[in-house]
């Protein structure tokens, strides 16, 4: 039989060769189209089996080349030049999805993460961080270099910690990486939804970074814990945690630290000059988002630092949501104390009085003066991430933009 023939051996090894490699480079990074898709177990089997077909595919290409071309020696010169072009693009498309578009190799995690103290930190006071404190001990991971890692595995107070950003869906997380005893390693896999999805070592689980949710794989449906942290400028974090330890740059990717310049600062719809309305509620807004009881609400971010202090109640909890000076560090507390409601006014001080007794509180929820001397306001976890994100994986959120709260079903 001539090789002409049977060349449906030679193309279809080429297809298995291709195919499925760019099929799972598309799913998992953010090309047009690919993040709307319900796919994250197709990616997850996927990725299983493109090296499995790889092989499948080199034993047909190599089979049919040495009994087609080995055997018999003959082919038309028009058909070698097609073969030849096709197979080195065969190699561009496998260097294009295993290591140019791979998430893993685009967002290295730094080797050894370095640390200094306030007396010794490079790192500028007006950049943003990732504060945790932990046993006492407390850390800073400045967002714009956990942004382009994506994750640091570290520990804090002598605790293993998880800290992870993805500046697709502006998501910062901390996670407890302790699953069924074991401490994971995990890597970055690529993206869902916008959002990173890390997988670790032992169970080979792909989980969400934005709410430590496994999607699939062994542990399907179970969640890591997440650990207590607050962003905040620099300046703002040292000053109520002076003894903190700073991570420090890692100078290997100090250009890719310098794309995400501005990043924390400014939004998008700032830099769109064709939106003339900058309130205008856009997938990329910011928000910040709480979860009480399980269930969602969302804050406008623009409105809320215009405000910088407001007073709201969720889900029968009474709360203050304040944005400091910087306008980039943000705090929400729950401001109940001892049964009794507290409302707040920001002062020409720029603290914090309560209506109900005017004691005088700082912007760690301390009361420093009055009858209330000594007391804190409870924390409340709270997130800044863009709406598109937090609308996404909290479908029934209420949304909060200046007035009256609002259930919003879709905004684009």
């Amino acid at each position: 039989m001539s090789s002409r023939s049977r060349a449906w051996i030679f193309w279809l090894g080429v297809i298995l060769l291709i195919v499925p490699g760019l099929v799972h480079a598309y799913l998992l990074m953010p090309f047009p189209g690919s993040q709307d898709l319900d796919a994250i177990t197709v990616c997850y089997y996927l990725e299983k089996l493109v090296n499995p077909l790889r092989v499948v595919a080199t034993l047909l290409i190599v089979g049919y080349l040495i009994k087609y071309y080995g055997y018999y020696g003959k082919n038309t010169a028009r058909g070698n030049i097609i073969k030849v072009v096709v197979l080195v693009l065969s190699l561009i498309s496998f260097y294009f999805t295993d290591f140019a578009y791979k998430a893993e190799a685009m967002f290295k995690e730094t080797a050894r993460v370095k640390f200094a103290t306030g007396f010794t930190n490079k790192v500028p006071l007006n950049y943003l961080v990732i504060g945790v404190v932990i046993n006492g001990a407390a850390r800073a991971y400045p967002v714009v270099y956990l942004g382009y890692h994506h994750k640091v595995q570290d520990e804090v107070g002598r605790k293993p910690v998880l800290v992870t950003y993805c500046t697709m869906c502006r998501t910062g997380r901390v996670y407890d990486p302790v699953i069924n005893g074991v401490t994971q390693h995990f890597r970055l896999v690529g993206a869902r939804h916008y959002n990173a999805i890390i997988e670790d070592e032992n169970t080979k689980t792909w989980w969400y970074q934005a709410t430590g949710v496994a999607a699939v794989g062994e542990l399907k449906g179970h969640q890591l814990k997440e650990l207590p942290y607050e962003q905040s400028t620099l300046g703002a974090w040292l000053q109520k945690h002076p003894n903190s330890l700073i991570m420090q740059p890692d100078k290997l990717y100090a250009d890719d630290y310098a794309d995400l310049k501005n990043y924390d600062r400014v939004q998008a719809i700032d830099r769109d000059s064709t939106l003339e309305n900058k309130d205008a509620l856009i997938p990329k807004s910011w928000v910040v988002g709480i979860i009480i009881n399980g269930k969602a609400r969302a804050y406008d971010w623009r409105r809320l630092t215009n405000k910088h202090l407001l007073n709201d109640e969720f889900n029968h909890q009474a709360l203050l949501l304040g944005v400091e000076h910087d306008n980039l560090t943000y705090h929400v507390w729950n401001t109940n104390i001892n049964g009794k409601t507290l409302h707040f006014n920001l002062g020409n001080d720029g603290l914090l009085t309560d209506q109900e007794t005017a004691s005088v509180w700082d912007w760690d929820g301390l009361c420093i003066s009055g009858t209330q001397k000594g007391q804190r306001l409870a924390k409340v976890q709270a997130y800044q991430e863009y709406w598109r994100s937090w609308k996404h994986f909290h479908p029934t959120t209420t949304f909060w933009k200046g007035g009256e709260v609002e259930v919003i079903a879709d905004v684009y």
